[in-house]
């Protein structure tokens, strides 16, 4: 740890949790002159993207791409420093690769004419219908999501303010119905919905406020960062630290102490206590209410109505390497199974296991070959399935079962040898997500970003009883994977600037 002694009179906050959001918002508030700890339970920074080694092979937990690269390089600017000297950021082209099991293919590509012509070639007919929704998800970008410090919505009185702009842009409506309402072909509209699934989000039943993703991705591009995302978080701690902030590896929160309506203290599990002007969590919400603000009123109170809400799909995940390079097989592909929205509400309403399958696949050696050794190539596959309060199965036995159906299904549709040349492999289950990361009901995403849970509708960045207690991370507002969890930084951040005494 490097320790540098805070000026007398400075103020001081505890982030709780390392993941890339409590990085950022560490980061923010130590570049700002707040005298910042940060606290995580692992022996490493990065959350779920911390990674790990395993027979030469560099496999990473996290997202499979970043998103949202101006927001990383907006950590290096606030003094002055580029991300580029940290970080080699290598771009992903095609953005994504959808492949059906009746042989069609569709790639995304951010260049304008390549996609036109992907288009062209699968949906002719919806050249037209799809520049209408690309537009449509511009507008969406430029309203929602690119406002420079975007404030946070804690009150209904204040969304009320923003009704004017929802109801101009539709953000009432789901997002399937927009892009339905443009697009005609099956298989480009379920393309185009997809995205919204690899956020924990429902396409049928969520705003259309995230159409705003997709302008994202293409405006902005997919980016690897060079080593795996274990290293990207090493080099946000890395920077935190420069800086001069602490940080507290391997020593759980075990207490958010309050005094009245403030929190005063954190304690970790090896009996490490100390005192702070605020406090905010990265952790999983019920984690935060129920376990560490304990026996407080707020803590008991917001974990029962946090623990009644919606929650967001679990992830089954399968990591593995293969003998050989495959250059035909894009960094980001998903293949589709035959059903998709029975195959959605099979996940989000009726909890079951389906015997068909949605498969995330990522083959980043084939963007970083520094990740596998020379002739051989490391693949992530990411499976959602219902959470643990809808899915309460034995996952230790039908783990495995799943592992090698994900296996075969990518052998049938792309290696066909796979098993003979599988070198190692290894999977995950919601009841790890519980387990290691305080995952409430091992759900992938936290809380379901339904209508009533996503941007402004998420919970609010400051307690409405605890006033110096903060929540920041994808869990909190303004939610939504990497992007969100950056803006939520950059939100929290500036929020308790704006109210340390």
């Amino acid at each position: 740890m490097n320790h540098v002694a805070p000026l007398p009179g400075t103020k001081r906050a505890c982030v709780i949790g390392a993941g890339l959001g409590g990085l950022a918002t560490a980061i923010r508030l130590q570049a700002a002159g707040v005298a910042t700890v940060l606290v995580e339970a692992r022996d490493r920074p990065g959350g779920r993207a911390a990674g790990e080694e395993r027979d030469g092979f560099r496999f990473d937990g996290g997202p499979g791409v970043l998103n949202d690269r101006a927001a990383l390089e907006a950590l290096w600017a606030l003094t002055g420093d580029d991300l580029s000297d940290a970080v080699t950021l290598l771009p992903v082209e095609p953005l994504c690769r959808y492949a059906w099991p009746d042989g069609t293919t569709f790639d995304l590509h951010a260049d304008d004419g390549a996609l036109t012509r992907e288009i062209a070639r699968i949906a002719p007919g919806d050249l037209a219908g799809y520049e209408d929704y690309a537009r449509f998800t511009r507008e969406m970008l430029a309203e929602f999501r690119t406002r420079p410090g975007p404030a946070p919505f804690s009150a209904f009185a204040a969304l009320a303010r923003a009704a004017p702009q929802l109801a101009r842009h539709q953000a009432w409506r789901s997002l399937w119905s927009v892009i339905a309402r443009s697009v005609k072909s099956e298989h480009l509209r379920e393309a185009l919905a997809v995205p919204a699934l690899i956020g924990g989000a429902n396409p049928f039943a969520a705003s259309a406020l995230l159409a705003a993703e997709h302008a994202r991705e293409r405006s902005g591009g997919l980016w690897w960062p060079e080593g795996g995302m274990g290293r990207l978080a090493q080099a946000l701690q890395t920077r935190f630290e420069r800086l001069g902030g602490t940080v507290r590896l391997h020593d759980p929160a075990a207490r958010i102490h309050t005094l009245g309506n403030r929190a005063h203290a954190v304690e970790t599990q090896s009996g490490w206590n100390d005192r702070f002007d605020a406090v905010a969590s990265s952790a999983d919400l019920v984690h935060t209410w129920r376990d560490l603000l304990g026996d407080a009123p707020r803590g008991i109170e917001m974990a029962r109505k946090t623990r009644r809400r919606a929650h967001a799909p679990g992830l089954f995940t399968v990591s593995f390497a293969l003998e050989g390079t495959w250059p035909g097989i894009p960094h980001r592909m998903v293949l589709l199974g035959p059903r998709f929205r029975g195959l959605v509400e099979d996940i989000y309403a009726h909890g079951v296991l389906p015997q068909d399958q949605m498969i995330w696949l990522d083959h980043p050696s084939l963007t970083d070959p520094s990740l596998a050794p020379p002739g051989k190539s490391l693949f992530h596959a990411a499976v959602p399935v219902a959470h643990l309060g809808k899915l309460p199965i034995d996952w230790e036995t039908v783990g495995p079962m799943l592992e090698q159906r994900v296996l075969d299904e990518i052998g049938r549709r792309l290696v066909p040898d796979i098993h003979d040349r599988v070198i190692t492999r290894f999977h995950t289950t919601p009841r790890d997500l519980a387990l290691d990361f305080n995952a409430s009901l091992g759900s992938g995403f936290g809380l379901d970003p339904g209508p009533l849970a996503t941007g402004w509708l998420r919970p609010a960045t400051r307690d409405a009883r605890i006033g110096n207690l903060y929540l920041t991370g994808s869990c909190a507002m303004p939610g939504g994977g990497l992007p969100g969890a950056l803006a939520s930084a950059e939100i929290c951040a500036r929020t308790m600037l704006e109210n340390l005494p």
